[in-house]
């Protein structure tokens, strides 16, 4: 029996166990493929994973960041609007911008004979005064303060007693021409003494002729050329000027009665105010008919009215018939406001003081807020008053009786 040759320490056992180690390395790493040989193709299913797949995929999807939880806009403070700053009118007591307040007066004389009526310029006038001139044909001064017209006229000639009422707030005073007496008070004292002459004769260009009537019925302006005209006589703005009559609101409708009424006339010329209850106004009729305002076709409804007795009289034949008046003094009057119609006086202490009007007890009077005619009547002349009657109010008389 042949024996098995001897193995060295070198080429024994242990060579075996290293040449099958490596035989086992080898096969894993053929099992698990070359790292420098190419990838298989991808399969049909490739980047899907089914319910069995162990695949994992090449990216991890992130976690969904929270919504964002708005910030609440803060509701911006809206800005205060300021109130606005009013001052009362001297002459209307009502409340307006500080610089309609602060307007110097403008008075114009208006023509009222027949030929040229209706005239132009109520609606915007604070203050009207009517007296007679000569013949029997009275005539107009309306004093503009707050407002402004699109057209005053006729414009017509002076008058003494007129210029001492325009006066009392030292007025700009437009006329053309006029009495010598008014012409000579003018003179003496128009440059803003007692008032600020503005005669058609020199300061044309601010009025002008219309050809629609026959001169000297004819003669117009309007509230943009009067207020330049004031500014060219030099009447400065008023300096925190104060009413000189008292003003207060209406009265609450209940406390209006209903028909009251004041009839005067003129040798040419019967003139009603027919108390309207709900506006609270004196509507004024000439000769039966409502009077309404040329330019603006509304009616003329001032919310007071006073009738003054004045002593006239002529001042010869050769002033063509022209008057003088008393008008620095007292008399009686008739104050009309709020529906009621009260006897008392008027005084005017001299020829630049305002002309105030006193109840019955001697008591100053007080007037409601807006526009005042001023009705001046010869002394011994008619007056006729109808005073108003008090309404019933049904609804304060259920909440007595309850």
């Amino acid at each position: 029996m042949r024996s098995l040759p001897n193995r060295s320490a070198s080429g024994g056992r242990a060579p075996l166990r290293r040449i099958l180690l490596v035989v086992a390395v080898a096969g894993a790493v053929a099992a698990c493929g070359s790292p420098t040989s190419p990838a298989p193709p991808p399969s049909a299913s490739a980047g899907a994973v089914g319910p069995t797949s162990s695949a994992v995929p090449s990216t991890v999807p992130s976690t969904p960041a929270p919504t964002p939880v708005p910030t609440p806009v803060p509701t911006p403070t809206p800005t205060p609007v300021p109130t606005p700053v009013l001052a009362v009118a001297p002459l209307t007591g009502r409340l307006v911008a500080p610089e309609l307040a602060a307007r110097h007066p403008i008075a114009v004389m208006v023509d009222d004979q027949a030929n040229a009526r209706p005239q132009s310029g109520f609606s915007e006038a604070s203050i009207v005064w009517q007296a007679p001139a000569e013949g029997g044909i009275p005539r107009y001064m309306m004093i503009f303060a707050e407002g402004d017209p699109s057209s005053v006229g006729p414009v017509r000639s002076a008058r003494l007693y007129y210029v001492q009422w325009a006066a009392e707030w030292k007025a700009v005073f437009v006329h053309v021409g006029g009495s010598p007496q008014a012409m000579a008070l003018l003179q003496a004292k128009g440059r803003g003494q007692l008032v600020y002459n503005a005669d058609q004769y020199r300061w044309g260009a601010y009025l002008w002729r219309t050809t629609d009537r026959a001169a000297p019925h004819n003669v117009y302006t309007d509230g943009k050329h009067l207020r330049a005209l004031g500014a060219k006589v030099g009447a400065a703005p008023l300096e925190a000027a104060r009413p000189a009559w008292r003003f207060a609101p209406d009265a609450a409708l209940d406390l209006r009665p209903a028909g009251a009424r004041i009839d005067v006339a003129y040798r040419q010329g019967a003139f009603s105010y027919r108390y309207d209850r709900p506006s609270n106004t004196w509507r004024r009729y000439l000769d039966g008919k409502l009077q309404r305002d040329r330019a603006t076709n509304k009616a003329v409804a001032p919310k007071n009215v006073v009738v003054m007795e004045v002593r006239f009289g002529s001042l010869g034949a050769s002033q063509h018939g022209r008057l003088e008046a008393a008008n620095v003094g007292t008399g009686r009057a008739w104050i009309a406001t709020n529906g009621t119609v009260v006897r008392g006086t008027w005084k005017k202490t001299s020829v630049a003081s305002p002309t105030r009007f006193f109840d019955g007890a001697g008591k100053q009077v007080t007037l409601t807020v807006g526009q005042t005619f001023v009705q001046v009547m010869p002394a011994g002349t008619p007056v006729k008053v109808v005073k108003g009657t008090p309404v019933a109010d049904p609804a304060n008389a259920y909440r007595g009786a309850r």
